[in-house]
């Protein structure tokens, strides 16, 4: 019976190495259970360092569940019947399982420092003063995005191209950018903790209330894509779900001046 746990536990890699290949090749069952489409000039780096990672933790599993296979069968008590040794540890075995994980994640902290300053610390549109800003009176924005319960309030510039200002357009879960432009967008939240998810664009931030934060990425194909909450808000967090339109920069304007010109119609017809 002891070498029978001990082919189960065996089971544990193969299934996890049969379920990670099927998934990545879109096999039955399960299809659509990999990253969606990147639809981003910066979304590779992001993969890359998630595949990297996933390889690494992957081959430590693998490695591990072997090892445990192996003792398991080798010292099954049902077929040992040589006298149980007892060791009272190994100073030196002690010191390398601690030097290893610690110089494996030294490595990766070091490896992902450029991977977390694109998506995080340099924002494109920083001159290199603290908060000195290129761009709008309010900030470089392209749009702004504030995360409310249940529900995201989009904000681009109006006529004047300044956030802030009275002629402001604002949608409601409704995103729309021009394609192969990249688009800086501002997010905050008016209540809770929220959390901006583009997984097409492998875009993911916390809205903190209080603060305004940056995220910024370059769409490089036209469709619809889903804007999502990654935050536990409340009891409505399941819909706070919004869509992203990339479309051509002729159709980016055409939309802009329609939602304007309705927005006007209806502050007016409110008068």
């Amino acid at each position: 019976m002891g070498r029978l746990w001990s082919l189960l536990f065996l089971l544990v890699p193969i299934l996890g190495v049969a379920v990670f290949a099927l998934a990545v090749g879109g096999v039955w069952p399960f299809e659509n259970h990999w990253f969606p489409e990147d639809i981003s000039k910066e979304g590779h780096i992001i993969d890359g360092l998630f595949n990297f990672i996933m390889y690494l933790t992957g081959a430590i599993f693998i490695g591990t569940g072997l090892a445990l296979f192996w003792f398991m069968w080798k010292y099954d008590a049902e077929r040992n019947t040589d006298d149980v040794k007892f060791m009272h540890g190994s100073h030196t075995l002690e010191v390398i399982w601690s030097i290893l994980p610690a110089a494996t994640l030294l490595f990766i902290a070091i490896y992902q420092m450029d991977t977390w300053a694109g998506a995080k610390t340099d924002r494109p549109d920083l001159l290199p003063g603290p908060d000195q800003i290129v761009g709008t009176a309010d900030d470089s924005a392209t749009v702004e995005v504030t995360g409310r319960q249940f529900e995201w309030r989009i904000r681009y510039a109006g006529g004047d191209g300044t956030l802030g200002t009275p002629d402001d357009i604002f949608t409601v879960n409704d995103l729309w950018l021009p394609v192969d432009e990249k688009a800086t967008i501002a997010i905050k939240s008016m209540d809770v903790l929220h959390s901006f998810f583009i997984p097409n664009v492998r875009v993911k931030h916390d809205v903190v209330p209080g603060m305004k934060q940056y995220v910024w990425f370059t769409p490089v194909k036209t469709g619809t894509y889903d804007i999502v909450c990654a935050e536990l808000c409340g009891w409505g967090h399941y819909k706070m779900k919004g869509r992203m339109t990339i479309a051509s920069r002729s159709d980016y304007e055409a939309w802009l001046q329609k939602t304007a010109e309705e927005q006007n119609q209806a502050v007016f017809a409110a008068k």
